[in-house]
């Protein structure tokens, strides 16, 4: 099971564990991360999942989506290591990846 750090907005850090093949939305979800809205449930229709992916994992994640792009344009905190955590799926490569949770638009 690959280890995701996700640190809140408050700064606190905590590791987790989600089964490959989840997105890192979804297993922030699960292990009781609040302020991670994810109002679409992981369509890619909202940006309420909205994070910063660690420097060290940037290229080893998939290319972002026109319409993942177009989403975090909406941001008013985007910055160049923004993602949306529903288009980021956790796999054995990204295990530690590190990922802080956006502040609310």
């Amino acid at each position: 099971m690959p280890k995701l750090i996700v640190v809140n907005r408050a700064g606190e850090e905590q590791a987790v564990e989600g089964d490959a093949g989840l997105s890192v939305m979804e297993v922030i979800r699960d292990n009781g991360f609040d302020e991670l809205l994810a109002l679409c449930g992981g369509c890619c229709s909202c940006a309420t999942c909205h994070v910063y992916v660690d420097e060290d994992f940037a290229a080893s994640l998939p290319p972002m989506s026109d319409d993942e792009n177009d989403l975090l344009d909406s941001s008013d905190h985007r910055n160049s290591s923004s993602r949306l955590s529903c288009q980021v799926v956790l796999t054995d490569a990204l295990d530690g990846l590190r990922v802080t949770i956006a502040p609310e638009d």
